[in-house]
């Protein structure tokens, strides 16, 4: 492709990736385009050089990790609306662009004393990502709340709808991440609000925040998570990070009565299915990993659960750390670690 065909499709070469994630890590593009309309995406997806590359799309780059340059075009998600839908007598409807900031999306209803996804609030990325990674926080995941995701088959370039029940959504799950769907590019997500606030606060932290009260507005609970994500998160923006590294693993109510039979104070919540949840972090600190630091690549001292950059680790060194994190735990625990972001 010649330079001029390149600036005419806004297509940059050998884009630095840095700035355009939250770990900010070293890494480039080879090609690199931002999109704030279906027409400017479908412009870019039909050119017949464009359409053979590899392709990746990049929201609020918050759930990601490169260990590499990308050979491909990466395609940053800037398609950013929000309107409503209609209402009942109990729910109202909005639908949303892919490319809107989460937070700004959880604070513009907020404002508006729209109740639905308060618990949410604070959780960094895109509208988009939140669908594809099915976000969860404070007694609350998005899956929740979404009645159906519109895409656009980067193949076809037509429109495809998923109701939520096709979506197959689960723990930081969905279709969206399955290489069956890999076409599939989420271009805006339809959610159904309840009218009633009936606010979520029986996780332990917002329990214990409210202690015994019961907030009356969206806004109180909101305010409640963000104080609690503040004080235990790193803001991305002064330590370079990508929130909980690993996910929280699934094991058998077996596994877990002989867990807990070896360590009774470990941390569990008991699932449907003859499941239970573990706590990935207080196995992490439980090993001695809680702010191993290796480099600038580290454990964070005051949450287990994420993994930081100091300053210039690359990927590579952020996912040794997280494989000899992940190492330690198996080996005390017999359980696997598995890295929430997306590794390039």
């Amino acid at each position: 492709m010649t330079e001029t065909e390149l600036k005419a499709l806004g297509v940059v070469r050998d884009a630095d990736l840095k700035p355009l994630t939250t770990f900010a890590v070293p890494a480039e593009a080879k090609f690199y385009a931002e999109v704030k309309s279906l027409d400017e995406l479908r412009r870019l997806l039909s050119h017949p050089e464009l359409s053979c590359e590899q392709r990746l799309v990049l929201g609020g780059g918050s759930n990601i990790l490169f260990t590499k340059d990308f050979e491909g075009l990466v395609i940053g998600m800037r398609i950013d609306f929000l309107e409503e839908l209609g209402e009942t007598e109990q729910s109202r409807t909005i639908r949303v662009g892919a490319g809107r900031s989460w937070g700004q999306l959880v604070d513009e209803l907020i404002e508006r004393g729209w109740s639905g996804l308060e618990n949410l609030a604070l959780v960094p990325g895109t509208v988009g990502g939140a669908a594809v990674q099915n976000i969860g926080a404070y007694g609350l995941e998005v899956a929740e709340r979404i009645v159906k995701v519109e895409c656009l088959d980067a193949r076809t370039l037509e429109p495809r709808v998923f109701d939520v029940s096709e979506c197959d959504y689960g723990y930081r799950s969905s279709i969206f991440k399955s290489d069956q769907y890999a076409d599939l590019i989420v271009l805006s997500v339809v959610f159904e609000l309840p009218k009633t606030f009936e606010p979520r606060i029986a996780y332990k932290e917002l329990a214990a925040f409210f202690d015994g009260k019961m907030p009356q507005m969206p806004a109180e609970v909101a305010e409640a998570v963000k104080s609690i994500r503040r004080k235990k998160l790193p803001d991305p923006a002064v330590i370079p990070n990508a929130g909980s590294f690993f996910k929280n693993p699934v094991v058998t109510r077996i596994k877990q009565r002989h867990l807990l039979e070896d360590m009774p104070q470990l941390v569990s919540y008991p699932l449907a299915g003859g499941r239970a949840k573990l706590a990935a972090g207080w196995l992490i600190e439980a090993v001695g990993m809680k702010g191993r630091r290796v480099g600038d690549a580290a454990v964070y001292e005051r949450q287990a659960l994420v993994l930081v950059n100091y300053g210039n680790a690359t990927g590579e060194q952020i996912m040794a750390l997280a494989a000899e994190v992940a190492s330690k735990v198996r080996l005390r625990f017999g359980v696997k670690l598995e890295p929430e972001p997306v590794i390039i």
